[in-house]
């Protein structure tokens, strides 16, 4: 069953009323949601290219952490989980379509963390503490990235794509 699924599924309240309600204790494994709704959701953003992003991201880090990057990242900005795309994307638009729903709440709170992981990450390679910087990004950085990605793929898969 999926993460997601556990939260987003729609159930009529009774056979005589138009009216939906979040079914927790329903255990489908699909995700129900109008095919128009589901259409504005996937309009507004493409999760594929957030996946895409997200692990291009994880590569960028692991290449500074590394050492095989010159690139110069900024741990302040790194750990501001709204200048991302995908942070745009949830405090705006998606925030108006699925922030009704608590699985909302978990994808947003599991992609700050994955920000201020990264952001540790970043500030302990720069501060010359290269073994824990690669230690921190091999445990809990990776652990948060790998979150991250599973939610949105199930985001992905409950919308039917």
């Amino acid at each position: 069953m999926g993460f997601f699924s556990r939260f987003f599924k729609f159930k009529e309240q009774d056979s005589s009323s138009p009216e939906t309600t979040w079914a927790y204790e329903d255990n489908a494994s699909e995700l129900v949601l109008d095919p128009e709704y589901a259409a504005t959701l996937m309009t507004e953003f493409d999760i594929d290219a957030a996946i895409a992003s997200h692990e291009a991201w994880k590569d960028r880090l692991r290449q500074v952490v590394e050492g095989t990057s010159t690139e110069v990242m900024d741990p302040q900005q790194v750990g501001d989980a709204d200048c991302c795309s995908l942070g745009q994307w949830l405090q705006g638009s998606g925030k108006d379509i699925l922030g009704q729903y608590p699985a909302f709440d978990m994808l947003v709170a599991r992609h700050r963390y994955f920000h201020a992981q990264a952001a540790a990450v970043v500030s302990l390679s720069q501060a010359g503490e290269q073994e824990k910087a690669l230690q921190l990004f091999q445990g809990g950085y990776r652990h948060a990235s790998n979150q991250v990605t599973l939610l949105l793929k199930e985001l992905r898969r409950g919308l039917g794509k």
